[in-house]
């Protein structure tokens, strides 16, 4: 029974008003990269596209099809990643990374809205799909502006 209640707490009402609003959910036309990635414990998948200017993301879409807290690491990091740096984005998705899976502190400002998801640190099977976004779009960042420099 213990465990079933913390599976509830889990599944808080924030995470499910994430999970059920996704910023910038949607494939974009053309993008300058795009990066698919799943999850081969629970078979969650997230494609991203971004669109780089002047070295930030100037536009972000994804395509997210994963369990709520997938689908709420998604809202966050949508919520948070158009005029970033890919320094910005790979920080985040390093402290996050670390949020859960060290007991690291929650990313800072604007990533900051993770925090809702700090009750899944003890969820090591669920860490995959909830770094799914935000790996997603370091990756296509970092082709993106490779593909800008070739």
């Amino acid at each position: 029974m213990p465990a079933d209640i913390d599976l509830i707490k889990l599944y808080s009402n924030r995470i499910l008003g994430l999970a059920a609003d996704i910023p910038h959910h949607g494939r974009l036309d053309t993008p300058d990269a795009t990066v698919k990635k799943r999850s081969p414990l629970c078979g969650s998948t997230v494609t991203v596209d971004v669109q780089i200017a002047d070295g930030r993301i100037s536009g972000f879409g994804q395509d997210v099809k994963a369990c709520a807290l997938g689908q709420a690491a998604a809202a966050v990091t949508g919520g948070a990643i158009v005029g970033r740096t890919l320094e910005e984005v790979t920080g985040a998705r390093d402290a996050l990374r670390a949020m859960l899976k060290e007991n690291g502190p929650v990313p800072s400002a604007p990533f900051d809205g993770f925090e809702v998801l700090e009750p899944a640190r003890d969820y090591k099977n669920r860490h995959a799909s909830i770094l799914l976004s935000i790996e997603a779009a370091v990756e296509a960042m970092e082709l993106a502006l490779q593909s800008d420099c070739a």
